[in-house]
């Protein structure tokens, strides 16, 4: 048993930790709030260097593993992926704003799946701004393209367990393989998202506009660290930069792959991993004649130290009896039948996930379900849910997940106004329904697969 002022004071850095990265005084990043609550913890004695080493276990791998990815989007950076790809989401467009509607929530999946949800805000938004600067877009007209985006992005990581570095820690506690959980997952995940992309154009189809115009100044592309207008002229180049891009997602493709079956053959999934970011940055570096020095400034570090630090201080509440007190409430609802767990423990992990984040409530909810001694397919049941819930239902506010405090601090710097109302007006219908759809959608699929 823990001293009363250790409780109180984890506790308390929980909830401080919890405030200070809601209210963000003077835009201050989420790491420094979190570290300040993780240093208050260990120092309360809730936290001893043991448990340090057990997290660090836990989150090394999940974390290398989504630098590597990081690395990746980055390198394409490089190239002029960005660029390139507004350019041609235009082109493919062919003046429709239903089209490129679309084609933006195509965009935000493929990259999510390619990278990771935390990468795939990172690469779109950006993009997305290079189109709006091409199409004169009012500001209303935007928030249609980039909160669809931004939450078609993030809802994506739930498919596959690879694209969001709390799942992969997630997926380390309970001792499933990355193979298992996409079996199990991508097919309700998947239905969600095109339930939750119906509702996203059902609620802005009054404001997409039907047509689309470029504006007077033409998309550069990059070519040999140069800049040049998209013209008819300039078609060789374009088509030249498609070869090259078509190569390189082919195979970020395999890597992401190779991901798969290392975990399906027992092999260090982040050494895989590590070693496709290695070749990416030894091709640009014949390619473009750039060191790969410049790519350690360019990753968000502060996600790792978030993720780790907020692990600290939901292990002092796991050490301090919170869990213990979930597992106490929690466990007859998990007993019930498999469509009842499914969905409550979503809707659970979903509610925690808007009040605290994702993070932390994936974490509670998977250390809590470690030790309800439950049979092996309705601890993956649960667990999955959790997914779901942390990953979707987490959604309807903007601290739900840090894929979206970071997606609106990239808006702010761009000078593009929207408001936590403009976000809530339009995750509070979409988000709940497709919250339950994929959870009945999960039970069904299991159901019929695997029971």
């Amino acid at each position: 048993m823990y001293q009363p002022s250790t409780v109180i004071i984890t506790v308390l850095a929980f909830f401080l930790t919890m405030v200070m990265i809601f209210i963000r005084p003077k835009n201050m990043n989420e790491a420094i709030p979190a570290t300040i609550g993780a240093v208050i913890v260990m120092l309360s004695g809730s936290v001893s260097l043991a448990d340090l080493m057990d997290i660090g276990s836990k989150v090394t791998g999940a974390a290398v593993t989504i630098i590597a990815t990081i690395v990746m989007a980055i390198v394409l950076e490089s190239f002029g992926f960005f660029r390139w790809t507004a350019a041609l989401m235009l082109k493919v467009s062919k003046g429709s704003g239903i089209r490129l509607f679309w084609y933006t929530l195509l965009l935000c999946f493929l990259m999510t799946m390619f990278f990771n949800n935390d990468g795939s805000i990172l690469i779109t938004t950006p993009i997305l701004i290079l189109i709006f600067k091409n199409i004169g877009l009012k500001n209303g007209q935007k928030i249609p393209y980039l909160l669809s985006g931004a939450l078609i992005a993030t809802a994506s990581s739930a498919p596959i367990g690879v694209s969001n570095i709390v799942n992969l820690i997630a997926l380390k506690i309970i001792g499933m393989d990355l193979y298992l959980q996409t079996a199990m997952m991508f097919v309700p995940a998947t239905l969600g998202l095109l339930f939750l992309a119906y509702l996203l154009l059902l609620v802005f189809k009054k404001d997409i506009p039907k047509e689309i115009r470029l504006h007077s100044y033409t998309l550069p592309l990059l070519n040999n660290n140069r800049f040049h207008p998209l013209q008819r002229k300039n078609e060789d180049m374009f088509e030249k930069q498609k070869k090259l891009m078509i190569q390189m997602l082919i195979f970020v493709f395999i890597v992401r792959i190779s991901l798969f079956v290392a975990s399906f053959l027992n092999i260090s999934v982040s050494l895989v991993a590590v070693l496709g970011s290695i070749i990416l940055l030894i091709w640009r570096w014949i390619h473009l004649k750039k060191n790969p020095k410049d790519v350690l400034f360019k990753i968000p570090w502060h996600i790792l130290i978030f993720a780790f630090c907020m692990y600290v201080i939901i292990y002092g509440l796991h050490n301090i009896g919170l869990t213990a007190l979930l597992v106490e409430h929690l466990s007859s609802i998990v007993n019930g039948s498999l469509l009842h767990a499914s969905v409550t423990m979503g809707i659970i992990t979903a509610f925690l996930s808007n009040l605290f984040n994702n993070h932390p409530a994936l974490m509670v909810s998977t250390l809590a379900l470690t030790e309800m001694g439950l049979k092996p397919l309705l601890t993956q049941t649960v667990y999955l849910a959790n997914i779901i819930g942390s990953d979707i239902g987490s959604l309807i506010l903007p601290i739900g997940t840090l894929a979206t405090l970071i997606w609106m601090d990239i808006l702010k710097k761009n000078k593009i106004n929207i408001t936590w109302m403009d976000y809530i007006k339009v995750t509070i219908i979409v988000i709940p329904p497709t919250l339950v759809f994929t959870l009945i959608g999960l039970y069904l699929w299991l159901l019929l697969v695997f029971v």
